[in-house]
Protein backbone atom coordinates (compact mmCIF):
# COMPACT_ATOMS: atom_id res chain seq x y z
CA UNK A 1 0.00 0.00 0.00
CA UNK A 2 1.32 3.96 -1.14
CA UNK A 3 0.66 6.54 1.71
CA UNK A 4 -1.26 9.57 0.02
CA UNK A 5 1.94 11.73 -1.06
CA UNK A 6 3.09 8.67 -2.70
CA UNK A 7 0.07 7.82 -4.56
CA UNK A 8 -0.22 11.33 -5.52
CA UNK A 9 2.86 11.24 -6.66
CA UNK A 10 2.87 8.29 -8.31
CA UNK A 11 -0.45 9.56 -10.60
CA UNK A 12 1.32 12.70 -11.30
CA UNK A 13 4.32 10.63 -13.05
CA UNK A 14 1.92 8.48 -14.82
CA UNK A 15 -0.63 11.05 -16.17
CA UNK A 16 2.33 13.31 -17.64
CA UNK A 17 4.31 10.62 -19.27
CA UNK A 18 0.78 9.27 -20.84
CA UNK A 19 0.68 12.73 -22.20
CA UNK A 20 4.70 13.51 -23.07
CA UNK A 21 6.35 10.18 -23.46
CA UNK A 22 9.19 12.20 -21.79
CA UNK A 23 11.00 11.22 -18.61
CA UNK A 24 9.14 13.22 -15.25
CA UNK A 25 11.67 15.26 -12.93
CA UNK A 26 10.92 15.65 -9.08
CA UNK A 27 10.04 19.70 -9.98
CA UNK A 28 7.13 18.98 -12.22
CA UNK A 29 5.82 16.71 -9.87
CA UNK A 30 6.27 18.73 -7.05
CA UNK A 31 3.91 21.17 -8.94
CA UNK A 32 1.53 19.06 -10.96
CA UNK A 33 0.25 16.99 -7.68
CA UNK A 34 -0.25 20.03 -5.60
CA UNK A 35 1.90 18.81 -3.02
CA UNK A 36 3.08 20.75 -0.46
CA UNK A 37 6.72 19.55 -0.15
CA UNK A 38 9.73 20.63 -1.50
CA UNK A 39 11.05 18.90 -4.77
CA UNK A 40 13.68 17.30 -2.45
CA UNK A 41 10.98 15.40 -0.51
CA UNK A 42 9.23 14.57 -3.55
CA UNK A 43 12.72 13.26 -5.36
CA UNK A 44 13.21 11.03 -2.31
CA UNK A 45 9.77 9.79 -2.49
CA UNK A 46 10.28 8.43 -6.24
CA UNK A 47 13.44 6.90 -5.40
CA UNK A 48 11.23 4.73 -2.93
CA UNK A 49 8.88 4.47 -5.33
CA UNK A 50 11.27 3.48 -7.52
CA UNK A 51 13.60 0.87 -5.13
CA UNK A 52 9.36 -0.38 -5.06
CA UNK A 53 9.36 -1.24 -8.08
CA UNK A 54 6.50 1.05 -9.58
CA UNK A 55 9.25 3.65 -11.50
CA UNK A 56 12.03 3.26 -13.37
CA UNK A 57 15.00 6.24 -14.40
CA UNK A 58 16.06 5.30 -18.16
CA UNK A 59 19.28 7.64 -17.19
CA UNK A 60 20.93 8.78 -14.32
CA UNK A 61 20.41 12.43 -14.63
CA UNK A 62 16.51 11.76 -16.26
CA UNK A 63 13.73 12.05 -14.35
CA UNK A 64 11.42 8.95 -13.83
CA UNK A 65 9.05 6.74 -16.31
CA UNK A 66 6.22 4.10 -14.90
CA UNK A 67 6.88 0.27 -15.23
CA UNK A 68 4.11 -2.38 -15.66
CA UNK A 69 3.66 -2.21 -12.07
CA UNK A 70 3.24 1.45 -12.07
CA UNK A 71 0.62 1.03 -14.46
CA UNK A 72 -0.96 -1.51 -12.66
CA UNK A 73 -1.73 0.31 -9.43
CA UNK A 74 -2.84 3.31 -11.93
CA UNK A 75 -5.21 1.52 -13.12
CA UNK A 76 -6.58 -0.76 -10.26
CA UNK A 77 -6.75 3.02 -8.81
CA UNK A 78 -9.23 4.87 -10.79
CA UNK A 79 -12.29 5.03 -9.42
CA UNK A 80 -15.72 5.19 -11.28
CA UNK A 81 -15.64 8.69 -12.40
CA UNK A 82 -11.85 8.48 -14.25
CA UNK A 83 -13.37 5.35 -15.93
CA UNK A 84 -15.90 7.79 -17.68
CA UNK A 85 -13.81 9.56 -19.70
CA UNK A 86 -15.96 12.53 -21.56
CA UNK A 87 -16.31 10.95 -25.27
CA UNK A 88 -18.63 12.13 -28.00
CA UNK A 89 -21.69 9.64 -26.31
CA UNK A 90 -24.08 11.04 -29.56
CA UNK A 91 -21.52 9.94 -32.41
CA UNK A 92 -21.81 6.48 -30.77
CA UNK A 93 -25.45 6.49 -30.47
CA UNK A 94 -26.27 7.92 -33.77
CA UNK A 95 -23.61 5.20 -35.19
CA UNK A 96 -25.54 2.35 -33.75
CA UNK A 97 -28.78 4.33 -34.61
CA UNK A 98 -27.56 3.66 -38.60
CA UNK A 99 -26.03 0.53 -38.08
CA UNK A 100 -27.87 -1.75 -40.73
CA UNK A 101 -26.42 -4.80 -42.94
CA UNK A 102 -24.74 -7.68 -42.17
CA UNK A 103 -23.21 -8.99 -38.90
CA UNK A 104 -20.05 -9.07 -40.89
CA UNK A 105 -19.98 -5.28 -42.18
CA UNK A 106 -21.55 -4.08 -38.87
CA UNK A 107 -18.66 -5.65 -36.93
CA UNK A 108 -16.18 -3.66 -38.81
CA UNK A 109 -17.67 -0.92 -39.08
CA UNK A 110 -17.95 -1.05 -35.16
CA UNK A 111 -13.74 -1.49 -35.12
CA UNK A 112 -13.56 1.82 -37.15
CA UNK A 113 -15.52 3.56 -34.84
CA UNK A 114 -13.65 2.46 -31.92
CA UNK A 115 -10.38 2.97 -33.67
CA UNK A 116 -11.79 6.98 -34.16
CA UNK A 117 -12.45 7.54 -30.41
CA UNK A 118 -9.66 6.32 -29.29
CA UNK A 119 -6.59 6.65 -31.80
CA UNK A 120 -5.47 3.20 -30.78
CA UNK A 121 -6.09 -0.33 -32.61
CA UNK A 122 -9.45 -1.70 -32.23
CA UNK A 123 -10.19 -5.41 -32.39
CA UNK A 124 -13.40 -6.86 -32.71
CA UNK A 125 -14.04 -10.35 -32.41
CA UNK A 126 -17.45 -11.80 -33.72
CA UNK A 127 -19.73 -14.33 -32.07
CA UNK A 128 -18.93 -18.16 -32.89
CA UNK A 129 -20.99 -19.70 -34.75
CA UNK A 130 -21.03 -22.57 -32.98
CA UNK A 131 -23.44 -21.13 -30.33
CA UNK A 132 -25.78 -19.86 -32.95
CA UNK A 133 -29.23 -21.22 -33.46
CA UNK A 134 -31.28 -20.37 -36.47
CA UNK A 135 -33.55 -17.92 -36.80
CA UNK A 136 -34.89 -18.54 -40.45
CA UNK A 137 -34.22 -20.19 -43.26
CA UNK A 138 -35.17 -19.85 -46.92
CA UNK A 139 -34.15 -20.79 -50.49
CA UNK A 140 -34.36 -19.09 -53.31
CA UNK A 141 -34.14 -20.38 -57.19
CA UNK A 142 -31.53 -18.97 -59.19
CA UNK A 143 -31.72 -21.22 -62.46
CA UNK A 144 -33.79 -23.88 -63.25
CA UNK A 145 -30.96 -26.77 -61.40
CA UNK A 146 -29.61 -23.67 -58.89
CA UNK A 147 -31.12 -22.41 -55.64
CA UNK A 148 -29.54 -20.05 -52.43
CA UNK A 149 -30.24 -20.96 -49.40
CA UNK A 150 -29.76 -18.29 -47.01
CA UNK A 151 -29.94 -18.63 -43.20
CA UNK A 152 -29.97 -15.56 -40.68
CA UNK A 153 -28.55 -17.19 -37.17
CA UNK A 154 -29.42 -15.87 -33.84
CA UNK A 155 -26.00 -13.97 -33.66
CA UNK A 156 -26.85 -12.10 -36.53
CA UNK A 157 -24.55 -14.04 -38.83
CA UNK A 158 -25.85 -14.55 -42.81
CA UNK A 159 -25.13 -17.99 -44.04
CA UNK A 160 -25.39 -18.05 -47.89
CA UNK A 161 -25.22 -21.29 -49.67
CA UNK A 162 -25.17 -22.09 -53.39
CA UNK A 163 -27.22 -25.33 -53.97
CA UNK A 164 -26.91 -27.20 -57.39
CA UNK A 165 -29.76 -29.96 -58.26
CA UNK A 166 -29.76 -32.59 -60.73
CA UNK A 167 -32.77 -32.39 -62.30
CA UNK A 168 -34.99 -28.82 -62.50
CA UNK A 169 -36.58 -27.09 -59.96
CA UNK A 170 -39.87 -24.97 -59.76
CA UNK A 171 -40.76 -22.79 -57.09
CA UNK A 172 -43.34 -24.58 -55.75
CA UNK A 173 -40.65 -27.35 -54.98
CA UNK A 174 -38.66 -24.90 -53.16
CA UNK A 175 -41.48 -23.41 -50.93
CA UNK A 176 -41.94 -26.67 -49.56
CA UNK A 177 -38.50 -27.45 -48.76
CA UNK A 178 -38.06 -24.15 -47.37
CA UNK A 179 -41.11 -24.76 -44.83
CA UNK A 180 -39.63 -28.23 -44.40
CA UNK A 181 -36.43 -26.77 -43.22
CA UNK A 182 -37.95 -24.46 -41.25
CA UNK A 183 -39.42 -26.96 -39.36
CA UNK A 184 -36.46 -28.82 -38.86
CA UNK A 185 -33.90 -26.19 -38.60
CA UNK A 186 -35.32 -23.12 -36.45
CA UNK A 187 -34.25 -23.23 -32.98
CA UNK A 188 -31.16 -25.45 -33.53
CA UNK A 189 -27.12 -25.09 -33.97
CA UNK A 190 -26.16 -25.32 -37.58
CA UNK A 191 -23.62 -28.55 -36.45
CA UNK A 192 -27.10 -30.82 -36.10
CA UNK A 193 -27.96 -30.05 -39.89
CA UNK A 194 -26.05 -33.19 -41.46
CA UNK A 195 -27.60 -35.58 -38.48
CA UNK A 196 -31.00 -34.57 -39.52
CA UNK A 197 -33.30 -37.12 -41.29
CA UNK A 198 -35.90 -34.94 -44.03
CA UNK A 199 -38.32 -37.85 -43.60
CA UNK A 200 -40.73 -36.98 -46.71
CA UNK A 201 -42.17 -36.91 -49.76
CA UNK A 202 -38.66 -37.95 -52.00
CA UNK A 203 -38.40 -34.87 -54.62
CA UNK A 204 -39.30 -32.47 -51.26
CA UNK A 205 -36.58 -34.36 -49.17
CA UNK A 206 -33.84 -34.74 -52.24
CA UNK A 207 -33.56 -30.50 -51.75
CA UNK A 208 -33.89 -30.87 -48.07
CA UNK A 209 -31.33 -33.52 -47.23
CA UNK A 210 -28.78 -31.36 -50.22
CA UNK A 211 -29.66 -27.80 -47.92
CA UNK A 212 -28.85 -30.07 -44.99
CA UNK A 213 -26.03 -31.47 -45.63
CA UNK A 214 -24.23 -28.12 -47.09
CA UNK A 215 -25.21 -26.29 -43.75
CA UNK A 216 -24.12 -28.99 -41.56
CA UNK A 217 -20.41 -28.64 -43.23
CA UNK A 218 -20.15 -24.71 -42.11
CA UNK A 219 -17.18 -24.80 -40.67
CA UNK A 220 -17.67 -23.80 -36.58
CA UNK A 221 -15.72 -20.45 -35.85
CA UNK A 222 -16.22 -16.96 -34.85
CA UNK A 223 -17.51 -14.69 -37.10
CA UNK A 224 -14.53 -13.26 -37.75
CA UNK A 225 -12.02 -10.52 -36.48
CA UNK A 226 -12.00 -7.08 -37.23
CA UNK A 227 -9.29 -4.24 -36.49
CA UNK A 228 -8.46 -1.37 -37.50
CA UNK A 229 -6.01 1.50 -36.56
CA UNK A 230 -3.32 -0.50 -36.90
CA UNK A 231 -0.99 2.67 -38.60
CA UNK A 232 -2.24 4.72 -35.43
CA UNK A 233 -0.51 2.50 -33.27
CA UNK A 234 2.43 2.13 -35.23
CA UNK A 235 2.89 5.87 -34.61
CA UNK A 236 3.33 5.33 -30.98
CA UNK A 237 6.67 3.41 -31.02
CA UNK A 238 9.84 4.62 -32.39
CA UNK A 239 11.88 1.56 -33.55
CA UNK A 240 10.56 -0.18 -36.73
CA UNK A 241 11.10 -3.56 -35.64
CA UNK A 242 8.70 -3.47 -32.41
CA UNK A 243 6.11 -1.95 -34.91
CA UNK A 244 6.65 -4.85 -36.96
CA UNK A 245 6.13 -7.30 -34.35
CA UNK A 246 3.21 -6.00 -33.05
CA UNK A 247 1.63 -5.81 -36.64
CA UNK A 248 2.75 -9.19 -37.00
CA UNK A 249 0.67 -10.19 -33.78
CA UNK A 250 -2.61 -8.11 -34.98
CA UNK A 251 -2.32 -10.32 -38.40
CA UNK A 252 -2.74 -13.57 -36.30
CA UNK A 253 -6.51 -13.87 -35.67
CA UNK A 254 -6.11 -16.87 -33.62
CA UNK A 255 -3.90 -15.14 -31.07
CA UNK A 256 -5.64 -12.27 -31.16
CA UNK A 257 -9.09 -14.00 -30.07
CA UNK A 258 -7.05 -16.47 -27.34
CA UNK A 259 -5.24 -13.18 -25.87
CA UNK A 260 -8.93 -10.92 -25.43
CA UNK A 261 -10.43 -14.58 -24.06
CA UNK A 262 -7.55 -15.30 -21.82
CA UNK A 263 -7.50 -11.56 -20.50
CA UNK A 264 -11.16 -11.84 -19.83
CA UNK A 265 -11.46 -15.41 -17.97
CA UNK A 266 -8.64 -13.78 -15.88
CA UNK A 267 -10.98 -11.18 -14.32
CA UNK A 268 -9.50 -8.75 -16.14
CA UNK A 269 -10.61 -5.88 -17.89
CA UNK A 270 -6.79 -4.19 -18.87
CA UNK A 271 -3.74 -6.24 -19.44
CA UNK A 272 -0.85 -4.29 -19.43
CA UNK A 273 2.77 -5.17 -20.83
CA UNK A 274 4.41 -8.49 -19.98
CA UNK A 275 0.21 -9.46 -18.42
CA UNK A 276 -0.21 -9.83 -22.09
CA UNK A 277 2.02 -12.83 -22.10
CA UNK A 278 3.15 -12.07 -25.62
CA UNK A 279 6.86 -10.68 -25.83
CA UNK A 280 6.20 -8.16 -28.75
CA UNK A 281 3.39 -6.63 -26.74
CA UNK A 282 5.65 -6.14 -23.85
CA UNK A 283 5.19 -2.25 -24.25
CA UNK A 284 1.67 -2.48 -25.05
CA UNK A 285 -1.79 -2.38 -23.18
CA UNK A 286 -5.00 -3.66 -23.92
CA UNK A 287 -8.41 -2.83 -22.65
CA UNK A 288 -11.07 -5.11 -22.93
CA UNK A 289 -14.52 -6.05 -22.24
CA UNK A 290 -17.65 -8.62 -23.76
CA UNK A 291 -20.29 -7.58 -25.82
CA UNK A 292 -24.21 -9.46 -24.97
CA UNK A 293 -27.08 -9.70 -27.11
CA UNK A 294 -30.22 -10.37 -25.07
CA UNK A 295 -27.90 -10.77 -21.60
CA UNK A 296 -25.66 -13.42 -23.06
CA UNK A 297 -21.64 -12.63 -24.21
CA UNK A 298 -21.57 -13.72 -27.52
CA UNK A 299 -18.23 -11.88 -28.48
CA UNK A 300 -15.38 -9.53 -27.28
CA UNK A 301 -14.25 -5.61 -28.27
CA UNK A 302 -10.95 -4.26 -27.24
CA UNK A 303 -8.34 -1.41 -28.03
CA UNK A 304 -3.91 -2.24 -28.47
CA UNK A 305 -2.02 0.77 -27.39
CA UNK A 306 1.23 1.67 -25.97
CA UNK A 307 1.40 1.04 -22.43
CA UNK A 308 1.86 4.72 -21.90
CA UNK A 309 -2.11 4.91 -23.44
CA UNK A 310 -4.99 7.07 -22.31
CA UNK A 311 -6.17 4.05 -20.21
CA UNK A 312 -9.90 6.44 -18.58
CA UNK A 313 -10.12 7.52 -22.67
CA UNK A 314 -9.74 3.49 -23.77
CA UNK A 315 -11.68 2.02 -21.02
CA UNK A 316 -14.71 4.62 -21.66
CA UNK A 317 -14.59 4.65 -25.30
CA UNK A 318 -15.18 0.09 -25.04
CA UNK A 319 -17.37 0.62 -22.46
CA UNK A 320 -19.88 2.77 -24.22
CA UNK A 321 -19.08 0.69 -27.68
CA UNK A 322 -19.71 -2.78 -25.85
CA UNK A 323 -22.93 -1.65 -24.81
CA UNK A 324 -23.78 0.03 -28.10
CA UNK A 325 -23.20 -2.95 -30.03
CA UNK A 326 -24.79 -5.53 -27.89
CA UNK A 327 -28.17 -3.25 -27.49
CA UNK A 328 -28.54 -3.42 -31.22
CA UNK A 329 -27.49 -6.99 -31.97
CA UNK A 330 -30.26 -7.66 -29.04
CA UNK A 331 -33.21 -5.63 -31.27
Amino acid sequence: MLDERKAHILRAVVEEYIETAQPVGSAHVARAASLQVSSATVRNDMVVLEQEGYLTQPHTSAGRVPTDKGYRWFVDHLDEGMRSAPLDAAQVRTFFERAHGELEEMLSATSRLLSDLTHYAAVVVGPPHSEATVRSVQLVGLAPRVALVVVVLSNGVIEKHTLEFDEDTDDAALTAATVRLSELLVGTVLSEAAQIEPLGPAARDAIVRLALDVLGGVTEQDAGVFTSGASGLASSFDAVAQVSEVLRVLEQQYVVVTLMRDVLDRGLSVAIGAETGLEPLAECSLVVAPYAADGEPIGTIGVLGPSRMHYQQALAAVAIVSRGLGDRLSE
